[in-house]
């Protein structure tokens, strides 16, 4: 089908368009005609809506597919769908699958299953052989095979020898080390941030020292071995600092956010809601104005809505032994663009597009006549409530059902399919 978009603002640092107020014409999955003006022709679908934006599609690079071996909370299909509604048209999916995605066998499973998707979905390998955090997985077959990049995923490295022999090795073939940080013997199973608030509520705190040790080491070791690392699920203040010092000396560090993150402090827990309970944990609203600060300024890349999906049987029960995680895709970006504060939008929009493809090293689409669509589009001052409805994932543990939110997604558009929002 033939796609006529009209009248959107163009967010697009790299084309000649940015900034601008165009139609855009579609023919066959190519940008075939930017103007000013467009006049519609036969069997061309009209998108046309107030304060219509289009920027290059989102990429996700920490989503949870569960698939394969916990399908009963996501599949691949469903969370698809969960991805196009949230206007990403690619993700990257994490390796804590069963099996593990720990060898060529998984990383093929993963491109076969959805080679004709509208999402693109690429796959990250684990870091260590089936995270068992001993010995080096078989990171280059698995590159050869389309992983983007390696993690044991919210399994911290705690072996330093481990994650310095994965960075020297991951230079041979220009392979990328995702490292969630997390000192497990001082966070040591705690259930929300260590403060005033874990004080009150009687819950074992997690000091924020479990994750800034962790971002130090792992900023250390890069150093070292003069490889790339990305620091993903960042939280606290001092983290967003010892990563613009790390970047201030040439470092070849990224970091990303958690949506949430950036949404909610640790007081959204006073109701013992475990759809609050997440990795890394809500931290103060301290910690929140210096992540808003990070992104404005560039310290932090990428913003993810790290989607978990959790059954109820894992989510509806006492606090301490609730599951963490929340699904995010249908959420992210109103949850985003409502707490974003001073950030200006295209920053947002490279967090959300440009820069993820960058530090995966993916070709960057572009908005250009004769390039290949692809395409979120979005309204940024729509007013609407989230509901269960807007829910595509098998599982629904979110705490924002009933949330009103400022900024909705209208559709994507990628390899010559659409998906637009109801």
């Amino acid at each position: 089908m033939n796609i006529l978009i009209k009248q959107a603002h163009i967010i697009d640092s790299k084309s000649a368009y940015n900034g601008k107020v165009m139609d855009v014409l579609i023919e066959n999955g190519t940008i075939k005609s930017i103007k000013t003006k467009i006049t519609p022709e036969k069997n061309v679908k009209v998108i046309e809506t107030a304060n219509l934006h289009l920027s290059n599609g989102w990429l996700d690079m920490q989503v949870s597919f569960c698939d394969p071996g916990f399908e009963h909370k996501e599949d691949v299909d469903s969370g698809i769908k969960a991805a196009a509604s949230g206007g990403f048209t690619a993700v990257a999916v994490v390796s804590s699958t069963n099996p593990t995605i720990h060898s060529k066998a998984e990383v093929l499973y993963i491109k076969n299953k959805t080679a004709n998707s509208i999402v693109d979905v690429y796959p990250i390998g684990t870091l260590s052989h089936k995270q068992e955090g001993e010995d080096i997985s078989e990171m280059y077959d698995m590159k050869l095979a389309g992983a983007v990049a390696f993690s044991d995923d919210k399994k911290s490295v705690t072996n330093s020898g481990l994650l310095m022999r994965a960075l020297l090795y991951t230079k041979n073939f220009d392979g990328l080390i995702l490292t969630h940080c997390d000192e497990k013997s001082i966070s040591n199973d705690g259930k929300m941030n260590e403060g005033v608030i874990s004080t009150k509520l009687g819950l074992k705190g997690i000091p924020a020292l479990a994750e800034e040790l962790m971002v130090d080491r792992n900023i250390f070791l890069s150093e070292y071995t003069n490889a790339p690392i990305h620091l993903s699920n960042i939280s606290t203040q001092k983290s967003v600092e010892l990563v613009k010092q790390a970047k201030s000396k040439g470092l070849k560090v990224t970091a990303s956010v958690n949506a949430y993150n950036l949404a909610l402090d640790d007081s959204a827990l006073s109701g013992f809601d475990s759809n609050y309970k997440l990795n890394p944990p809500l931290r103060t609203k301290e910690d929140i104005e210096a992540i808003k600060k990070g992104i404005a300024d560039g310290t932090i890349d990428t913003i993810t809505c790290d989607h978990r999906p959790q059954d109820i049987e894992s989510k509806d029960l006492e606090f301490d032994f609730a599951s963490n995680g929340m699904i995010g895709l249908e959420s992210a970006f109103g949850l985003i663009n409502t707490n974003k504060g001073k950030i200006k939008l295209e920053t947002v929009i490279n967090a959300l597009s440009a820069n993820p493809r960058k530090i995966l090293k993916l070709k960057e689409p572009k908005i250009a006549e004769g390039e290949i669509a692809n395409l979120t589009l979005f309204n940024p001052s729509q007013d609407w409530v989230f509901e269960k409805k807007h829910i595509q994932s098998k599982s629904s543990n979110t705490p924002f059902i009933g949330a009103a939110f400022t900024g909705r997604v209208i559709g994507i558009i990628n390899k010559k399919q659409s998906y637009f929002t109801k």
